[in-house]
């Protein structure tokens, strides 16, 4: 059980794959504007990985050495297209936004990285908490990165729906937070959190392990 719930959760902060392992950055930093982008791109990338994932994991036994990056290519774009479609007919507003970063889901480092280290070698239990866990630590630095820059760019969350609400006035938005650099900056804060708290539960881990170690050395004496 322990296990299970380590793969399902490495993806949360261990490894997320943005701002530990840094992988699939462009796409992400280039649709975060908007809470609707990044939380469609979230969940888009987490089908397809999902998908996926289980796809080979299945047939991980059958696909030759040899041509195994092919086969991982033309499963990932058929649920790729998958998502393309069905967003394009239900919800033309996001897939117009995400633009091209949606096609490139297909050479996203993010999935081909869990099919080819993970899917490949692993079952099919373990391959859909692979997948959920990456995915949800996926959207979720998505989806914080959005609202940042929504919030702080356009004084609004929701941009483009009906459910937008105004929060702060257009006097005090920051006009780079809707561009490229806005994006980095954003990015490298919450990386840089990220670091930062695992450097002080290190340090923490090290001082406890110094004081057990100093308390059973006082007690042999």
């Amino acid at each position: 059980m322990n296990k299970k719930l380590a793969i399902f959760t490495n993806g949360f902060i261990k490894e997320n794959p943005l701002l530990v392992l840094n992988i699939g950055l462009c796409s992400s930093l280039g649709v975060t504007v908007s809470v609707f982008n990044g939380l469609g791109m979230g969940m888009g990338m987490m089908f397809v990985l999902l998908m996926s994932e289980i796809v080979i994991s299945i047939f991980r036994k059958l696909i030759p050495g040899a041509i195994r990056l092919p086969v991982f290519i033309i499963v990932i774009a058929a649920f790729t297209t998958i998502v393309q479609l069905v967003l394009k007919a239900y919800v033309p507003d996001l897939e117009a936004a995400l633009g091209v970063f949606l096609p490139l889901i297909v050479v996203n480092c993010i999935i081909m990285g869990r099919v080819e280290a993970f899917a490949s070698k692993n079952n099919v239990g373990s391959s859909i908490l692979d997948a959920l866990g990456m995915g949800i630590g996926y959207t979720i630095v998505l989806v914080l990165i959005s609202l940042i820059r929504e919030v702080l760019g356009n004084g609004t969350i929701l941009t483009g729906t009906s459910l937008c609400i105004r929060v702060l006035p257009e006097n005090m938005c920051i006009g780079i937070m809707n561009s490229a650099p806005g994006g980095f900056l954003v990015f490298g804060i919450l990386a840089a959190l990220v670091q930062f708290g695992k450097a002080v539960s290190k340090r923490r881990e090290e001082e406890k392990a110094k004081a057990l170690k100093a308390a059973g050395q006082e007690a042999s004496r």
